[in-house]
């Protein structure tokens, strides 16, 4: 079963270029994983210095191997330096 997450980061407006460059990183790194379908970078056009990453996987099994990529590790780590606050996870199901 495919699983889908919405993850939301806010970040410092003092760091909005250095947070794309990590992003693209990650971004282009994450779409060539196994079980990869979808991965998308979405800026908030209301909230400066807030975006969405639109996953989709083909399995929670795919998402896990994803949790210890270095890639990931990397961004996490170099990420929390400039968020403002703690990132938001949202996964699920489709259901309809």
């Amino acid at each position: 079963m495919n699983l889908h997450i919405v993850a939301l980061f806010k970040f410092n407006e003092s760091y909005l270029m250095e947070a794309v460059d990590l992003f693209q990183k990650l971004v282009r790194e994450t779409r060539k994983e196994e079980g990869c379908v979808t991965y998308e970078l979405i800026e908030d056009n209301e909230q400066k210095g807030t975006f969405f990453l639109i996953e989709l996987w083909e399995s929670v099994e795919h998402h896990n191997r994803h949790n210890g990529t270095d890639h990931l590790f990397e961004f996490r780590q170099n990420a929390a330096k400039i968020l403002t606050e703690t990132i938001q996870v949202y996964k699920g199901f489709k259901i309809y």
